[in-house]
C-alpha cells in the first residue's frame, strides 16, 4: 500500500504541472502558431507584446521555428518585434545556420541585414558558410561572404573547409565563389585531403575543372595520417603507404574512369606511385575486388569502361610492368600473396581476370615477371596467396582458363616460390580440383610440388585442412585429385 504522504506529493505535482500548462500555454502560443502558419494569431500576438525571445525546453525560438519553415514574412515581423537573430539553441544552432541548411538566400540577407554574425560556428566548428557551401546556393555563398564570413575557416571535426564541403558535392557554382573570394585551394584536411581531392573521391568532374583552372596541381596527391608521416620521416620502414596517393590513382580507385581520362588529358601522370603502387595496379582489383564478405565494387561514374581507361594510361606512358613498393589491400582483405614486386599482369592473374591479361599482353606486359617472393603470374593465377577459398576473386573456371593461358605463353609449371609454394599448392589453397588436374597432366612434376611448404603443408595437407586462424576448410574433391595426381605420377 502506499503512503500517505505520496497522496500529498502526487496532489501538489498536479498542481504545479497544471500551473505550469499554463504559464507554458501562455508563451508557447506564438510559436505554436507559427508551427500552424497561423498569420492571423501571430499578428495578434505580437501586438499583445508576447516575448519573442521566450524558448521552448530545447532552446529554440519563434525566430527558429519561422526560418526553420522559410517564412520570410513571419520572421521580418518578429525582427521588428525585436526578436534575437543572434540566439543559439541548447545544440549551438541559430536561425542564420538553418537558413543556410534551407539554401534560402533571402531569410539570410535579412537575418545578416539585422545583425547575425557570419561566423559563429555549431558547436563543433561548422560555420554557416560550411554549410551554404554543402547546400550548394551560390548565392547564399556570396552574400556571407559579403558579409565577412571567413572564407578559410575549418571545424573541429576533420579539418574541412567550406571549399571542401562545395567541392565534395559537387557545386560548381559554390566553389567558384569561394575560389574568387580567395580561398586556400591548397588547404588539407585532418585526414590530408584537398578541395580537389575531395571532387575526384566523388566523381565531380565539372568542380576538378574549376580547381585546375584554379592553378591547382593536377597531380596533387593526399598526405598520410600524422603518424605515418612522422614515422616514415624517421627513416623507419611503417609497412604503409608513406606517401600520398595521386588525384589520378583516387579516380580510378572509386571508378571514376571518365575523370581519370580526363585527368590524364589534364596532364596527370600515370606513373605517379608515392603510396606504392600506380593506377594500373590499382585497376585490377577495382575491376574484381573477389567475393563473399570482401567489399563491392565501387559504383563509379561516367561511360567509359575500365579497359578503355587502361589502354588511355598506356597510351599516356604508363608503365606496364610497373613493380608495386608497398603492400595493399586489393579487394580482398584476406589475400597473402606479397604484393610487393607485383606487376599489373600478375595481379591480374591473380583475379583470374582474362580480359584484362589479354589487353596488358597486347600492351606489352611480360607475363613471367613475379613478385618479391619468387611468385609468378602462372602460380597467382592457380591460387598461391588465397587466404578464404570461396573469397578471393575468381572462379574455377576463370583460373582454369588463365593458367592455361600462362602456360600456353611459355609459364613455367615447375615453379616453386621462395615460400614454397607450387602452382599445385595454389589450387589447393584455392580448392579447383581442375586447375590440379591440368596442372598434372601438363607436366607438373609431384618430386617438385609434393613438399612441405614454409608453413609445412604440402597440397595435400591443405586439402584435407589446415588451420588458418579460425578456419578449417576442407575440399574432399581437391584431395582427390592430388591423390589421383600423386599415383599419375
Amino acid at each position: 500500500m502506499r503512503q500517505p504522504g505520496w497522496i500529498f506529493r502526487s496532489l501538489l505535482m498536479a498542481v504545479l504541472l497544471a500551473g505550469g500548462t499554463a504559464v507554458l500555454s501562455a508563451q508557447g502560443r506564438l510559436i505554436d502558431a507559427i508551427k500552424q502558419h497561423d498569420s492571423a494569431s501571430i499578428r495578434t500576438l505580437l501586438q499583445q507584446h508576447v516575448d519573442v525571445n521566450r524558448a521552448e525546453p530545447d532552446g529554440t525560438t519563434a525566430l527558429h521555428w519561422a526560418v526553420y519553415q522559410d517564412d520570410l514574412s513571419t520572421a521580418k515581423l518578429l525582427i521588428a518585434s525585436r526578436a534575437d537573430v543572434k540566439i543559439a539553441n541548447k545544440q549551438g544552432v541559430t536561425p542564420l545556420s538553418l537558413a543556410c541548411t534551407n539554401r534560402s538566400p533571402d531569410m539570410i540577407d535579412l537575418l545578416l541585414q539585422s545583425g547575425a554574425d557570419p561566423n559563429v560556428a555549431l558547436p563543433r566548428g561548422e560555420t554557416p558558410l560550411m554549410t551554404c557551401a554543402r547546400t550548394g546556393n551560390p548565392s547564399a555563398v556570396k552574400l556571407l561572404l559579403t558579409h565577412g564570413a571567413n572564407v578559410n575557416a575549418k571545424e573541429m571535426w576533420r579539418g574541412q573547409t567550406a571549399l571542401m564541403w562545395a567541392a565534395a558535392e559537387g557545386h560548381t557554382d559554390a566553389v567558384q565563389a569561394l575560389i574568387d573570394a580567395r580561398a586556400d585551394v591548397h588547404a588539407r584536411s585532418n585526414g590530408g585531403l584537398t578541395a580537389l581531392l575531395f571532387a575526384v573521391r566523388e566523381g565531380k568532374g565539372d568542380v576538378v575543372s574549376a580547381l585546375l583552372k584554379a592553378g591547382v596541381d593536377v597531380n596533387e596527391a593526399t598526405l598520410p595520417p600524422p603518424n605515418v608521416r612522422s614515422r616514415a620521416a624517421g627513416g623507419g620502414d611503417t609497412g604503409e603507404a608513406a606517401g600520398g596517393t595521386s588525384a589520378l590513382v583516387l579516380a580510378v580507385a572509386n571508378a571514376h574512369f571518365d575523370l581519370a581520362s580526363f585527368l590524364l588529358d589534364a596532364g596527370a601522370d600515370p606513373n605517379l606511385a608515392a603510396q606504392g603502387w600506380t593506377a594500373l595496379h590499382q585497376i585490377t582489383w577495382v575491376r574484381n575486388p573477389g567475393q563473399g564478405d570482401n567489399p563491392p565494387a565501387p559504383e563509379g561514374s561516367g561511360n567509359m569502361d575500365s579497359l578503355e581507361l587502361v589502354e588511355r594510361l598506356v597510351k599516356h606512358g604508363a608503365n606496364v610492368n610497373a613493380r608495386m613498393t608497398r603492400k595493399a589491400v586489393m579487394g580482398s582483405p584476406g589475400t597473402d600473396l606479397n604484393n610487393i614486386g607485383a606487376t599489373p599482369f600478375l595481379l591480374a592473374a591473380r583475379a583470374a581476370d582474362l580480359d584484362l591479361m589479354r589487353l596488358l599482353l597486347k600492351l606489352g606486359a611480360d607475363p613471367f615477371l613475379p613478385n618479391a617472393d619468387g611468385t609468378t603470374p602462372l602460380l597467382a593465377a592457380a591460387g598461391v596467396g588465397t587466404h578464404a577459398p570461396g573469397e578471393d576473386a575468381g572462379s574455377e573456371s576463370d583460373a582454369l582458363e588463365a593458367v592455361k593461358l600462362i602456360h600456353q605463353l611459355g609459364g613455367d609449371i615447375n615453379t616453386v616460390d621462395k615460400n614454397g609454394d607450387s602452382a599445385v599448392h595454389g589450387a589447393a589453397y584455392k580448392q579447383f580440383p581442375s586447375v590440379v588436374r591440368f596442372l598434372s597432366k601438363n607436366g607438373a612434376k609431384v618430386d617438385i610440388w609434393n613438399k612441405k611448404n614454409r608453413l609445412g603443408w604440402t597440397p595435400l595437407n591443405i586439402s584435407e585442412g589446415v588451420q588458418r586462424g579460425n578456419n578449417l576448410r576442407i575440399s574432399a574433391p581437391t584431395a582427390a585429385a592430388i591423390r589421383e595426381a600423386m599415383n599419375v605420377n
